[in-house]
């Protein structure tokens, strides 16, 4: 009977490593896609214009990223993996071509260097998520609703403009999403279900399990720029 317990132990960890190998190999490439069309974009005078130069264009892309967000979070159960997985990386297509406009804001050698400082970060937290014994989940709750606080704030220093109000939130941002990507990781690993290895099941909670670390890393990366970014 304990070894019957052992082997099912180890067959469960064996299983939720790979289960994030395929989570973190999916946003790594979210990430890769997203950083190359927003090089690529940024490069491209006749795209930017076009993306920037009509505000309906950019507002439909962000509208469209939402969709897609929307889309795949909400009838994930009823798609396939592989209708899923086309979403996510249209979504991290759409992501790029939004966020080349770090390039006209930020020097590239300071995204660079963030970007390397929200991936150690990231490395970092995901890493105490998965191992710490400890139960996440009131940390988690009080993050969300922290998160709702910061949107409402972002929303309203659109129209006050406050400088102060700019780097609170700034500030406030990088410990949510510090705090978030710990709590989602322990998450994913708790909702990650043993025994449907190689499944369309496991495969369609590899990529949300990837969008939702990859949401977390971008928003990490975003307001740490914000911070430390080198503006032109």
């Amino acid at each position: 009977m304990s070894s019957f317990i052992e082997m099912s132990k180890e067959q469960e960890i064996v299983e939720t490593k790979r289960f994030f190998v395929n989570v973190y190999g999916w946003m790594s490439l979210a990430l890769i896609i997203t950083g190359l069309m927003a090089y690529k974009t940024a490069a491209t005078p006749e795209i930017t214009n076009f993306i920037f130069g009509q505000q309906y264009v950019f507002m439909g892309l962000l509208i469209s990223e939402l969709v897609l967000v929307g889309i795949l979070v909400g009838v994930i159960k009823k798609m396939s993996a592989m209708t899923a997985t086309i979403i996510f990386i249209l979504y991290s297509l759409l992501n790029g071509l939004t966020m080349s406009c770090i390039f006209f804001a930020f020097t590239t050698e300071s995204i660079a260097s963030v970007f390397f400082i929200s991936a150690g970060t990231f490395a970092a937290m995901s890493a105490y998520g998965f191992f710490t014994k400890k139960d996440l989940t009131e940390m988690g709750n009080i993050l969300i609703m922290a998160l709702f606080g910061l949107i409402i704030a972002s929303v309203v220093n659109m129209f006050l403009k406050s400088e102060m109000l700019y780097w609170i939130s700034s500030y406030a941002g990088v410990l949510i999403f510090v705090g978030l990507i710990a709590y989602d990781t322990q998450k994913l690993k708790k909702l990650n279900i043993i025994g449907n290895e190689g499944s369309e099941e496991d495969k369609k909670e590899a990529i949300i399990g990837a969008l939702t670390l990859y949401l977390d890393f971008i928003n990490l990366f975003l307001f740490l720029l914000r911070i430390f970014g080198r503006r032109r």
